[in-house]
């Protein structure tokens, strides 16, 4: 039922209130709604937070947003984990109403006395609120003595009601008349990493892969091998390192090289091919090591700073236990064959796909058992391989019975697939989400996607943009030399507060299996790789030291670790993206980037850029001294400025606002 005074279209609400909107623990993010009422009388209203405690937090007023009528908002900020609601409280505002109607009157001689005597009464009204004290009666006072004071000239007795103290204590007092409360909403208060995250991809199993100098056969690294690679992806300032599978590898229908149908016995498989005679996805591959060598590793993670995040696949090799013990766990064809997985035109004949129809009870029982098993040996991310393949309805009752024991438990969807079920797959409990960041390349196009995934889908999709996956080599950085990396990586870092790479991104590696395609060539999906990545430093052939500059001032910068603060500005050149990150800081002040993006990476681009001031909360004629903290040069900005960005060189300022700006004149 509408409120006396309507409160419509609240944001952010989820499915109807049926689904918490996603939030994080520091991080701001706006409650709007549609208020309004009948007449020409003044109201007000704020939101109330609810937090996981169920203690009431002090409101927040809100305020109307510029160029949209009747939309108010206030920006709100959950400083702990767990379910929090809100309520959008609107109410009949007779102190705004005096404050308005009152001065035209009385400036206009019309109702003088009749309009004191109605301020006297409501400053009656306030005093007698609670939580007045001393000093804000004192003022409630001395205005009710100027304004009945006859003697005193009426601008005087005007002036006493206008005043900046009165103003302050009708603001920490306000009267609420006909009060309607819509909501409560929930929203979920994440922990940071759910936000803000730097993600490194790489096979335990090539990290110190090496050729044996007896038999001339190409041996696999082992965790114990991988460990030493910690520091140095620590180092680069990555926080999550994301393991492919782990298990044991089919050996029946198994790939060879490139994926083909015909392995030798020296292929290795892929890791997606879960389960042999060596166990399922509860077993670790034993080249890799064993579960105490994985228990060592993942300490070892921690202790330079990095949270490990394992793959959890839902499917199974031919020879995976699952495969003789629950063969009703699997689609069975007509001829009496398992089917087995394919997205056509690809097939994966090494992999079955659990039909979840069959005996749900077993299969949810069974998948939720792997899940925490992991969990209970320290893994607190995990990356899930194609949920959109699975039932929405199960990943509801497996995210929210980990949520309820474990609500520091992070899943990434890797879901490339409709939008609605991505977003669908977010609603119901995946904390990040794989995007279609990849294939957008063009100045236009790029805006518009971070337009949608800033503010469009924040309420429930938190966008991971990785530069390239095992999966997916770009065309862009197949063709594009090494400007296109850093590009790429530039706009992935700045734009969205969670990244990733996958090891070789550093290498330029960008050759395909063949034209036409995103597939890599000698794709390590399918065979060890052994990268020489010393001598790329000695070298200088590698982007590391970039990457690294990168994820130093994500750190350094709050505004880098948000998603709902992105404004996209313009420039008079289509290959050059303009945008900028804010965010209030914890010491009063504000934290802006503004971010200009040279997206060719074979032609320098000379051009203006034009700023919004009022978006970087400056006078359109300020000026303010910007910080690039790539270059480390200063200039002096204002709302339209000259750049020329040479990918060749470096192809992207990323720019600290040095605030207070300096006004022109």
């Amino acid at each position: 039922m509408v409120g006396r005074i309507p409160v419509m279209d609240v944001t952010p609400v989820v499915n109807l209130g049926r689904n918490p909107a996603k939030g994080t623990v520091g991080e701001w993010f706006d409650v709007t709604a549609l208020v309004f009422r009948e007449g020409h009388d003044q109201l007000g209203a704020e939101v109330v937070l609810t937090d996981p405690e169920g203690t009431r937090r002090p409101p927040v007023r809100m305020v109307e947003v510029p160029d949209q009528v009747s939309r108010m908002r206030a920006p709100v900020r959950p400083d702990t984990e767990g379910p929090w609601t809100f309520e959008v409280q609107a109410w009949g505002d007779p102190l705004g109403t005096w404050l308005h109607d009152g001065p035209l009157k009385i400036t206009a001689g019309v109702d003088v006395e009749v309009m004191f005597a109605e301020l006297v009464l409501l400053l009656d009204r306030v005093a007698a609120e609670p939580g007045v004290d001393r000093a804000e009666a004192r003022v409630l006072a001395d205005t009710r003595t100027a304004v009945r004071d006859e003697s005193r000239p009426v601008p005087a007795r005007l002036a006493a009601a206008e005043s900046p103290e009165l103003a302050e204590v009708f603001a920490a007092h306000p009267l609420r008349e006909l009060l309607s409360v819509e909501g409560p909403y929930p929203f979920f208060a994440d922990r940071e990493r759910a936000l803000y995250s730097s993600w490194y991809e790489f096979f335990p199993r090539s990290e110190g892969a090496h050729v044996d100098e007896a038999t001339g056969k190409l041996v696999s690294g082992t965790f114990r091998t991988a460990t030493k690679r910690l520091r140095s992806i620590a180092d680069m300032g990555f926080h999550v390192l994301y393991l492919p599978p782990i298990h044991p590898i089919g050996e029946v229908n198994r790939k060879g090289a490139n994926n083909t149908l015909t392995p030798t016995p020296d292929d290795v498989g892929s890791p997606w091919a879960i389960g042999s005679k060596d166990g399922g996805h509860d077993a670790v591959h034993p080249d890799l090591g064993t579960l105490e060598d994985f228990d060592a590793f993942l300490a070892e993670a921690r202790s330079v700073g990095l949270e490990v995040a394992l793959d959890y696949a839902l499917q199974a090799a031919p020879d995976h236990p699952w495969a003789k013990e629950h063969p009703e766990w699997f689609t069975v064809r007509v001829d009496g064959t398992i089917a087995y997985a394919e997205n056509p035109p690809k097939k994966y004949q090494d992999i079955y796909p659990i039909n979840f129809d069959r005996d749900p009870e077993g299969i949810y029982a069974e998948c939720e058992r792997v899940l925490r098993f992991w969990m209970d040996r320290g893994v607190r991310i995990f990356r899930v391989d194609n949920p959109h393949t699975k039932p929405v309805a199960f990943w509801e009752w497996l995210l929210g019975r980990v949520r309820a024991t474990d609500p520091d438990v992070l899943f990434l969807s890797e879901a490339f697939t409709k939008p609605p079920m991505m977003q669908a797959l977010a609603t119901v409990g995946y904390h990040q989400s794989y995007t279609y960041f990849t294939w957008r390349n063009a100045r236009l196009e790029i805006a518009e996607y971070l337009q949608e995934v800033s503010h469009e889908t924040s309420a429930v999709l938190r966008p991971n943009f990785f530069v390239n996956t095992p999966d997916i080599l770009p065309a862009f950085l197949q063709h594009g030399g090494p400007p296109a990396f850093r590009i790429r990586a530039a706009l992935a870092a700045t734009s969205s507060p969670s990244w990733g790479v996958y090891a070789g991104y550093e290498l330029y590696e960008h050759v395909a299996l063949r034209p036409g395609t995103e597939d890599y060539l000698d794709s390590e999906k399918f065979q060890l790789k052994v990268r020489d990545w010393d001598g790329a430093a000695e070298r200088g052939e590698t982007l590391a030291p970039y990457l690294t500059r990168l994820n130093e001032v994500r750190a350094a910068h709050p505004a880098l670790q948000q998603l709902r603060n992105l404004t996209v500005h313009s420039s008079d050149d289509d290959s050059v993206l303009v945008f900028s990150k804010s965010t209030p800081t914890d010491d009063g002040g504000t934290d802006t980037v503004v971010v200009v993006l040279n997206v060719d990476p074979w032609s320098p681009h000379t051009t203006t850029v034009h700023l919004d001031m009022p978006e970087l909360g400056l006078e359109w004629h300020d000026t303010v001294v910007v910080h690039d903290e790539i270059t480390g040069q200063d200039w002096t900005w204002g709302a339209h400025n000259y750049v020329h960005l040479d990918p060749h060189v470096e192809p992207a300022h990323v720019l600290a606002l040095r605030y207070p700006p300096q006004a022109e004149g």
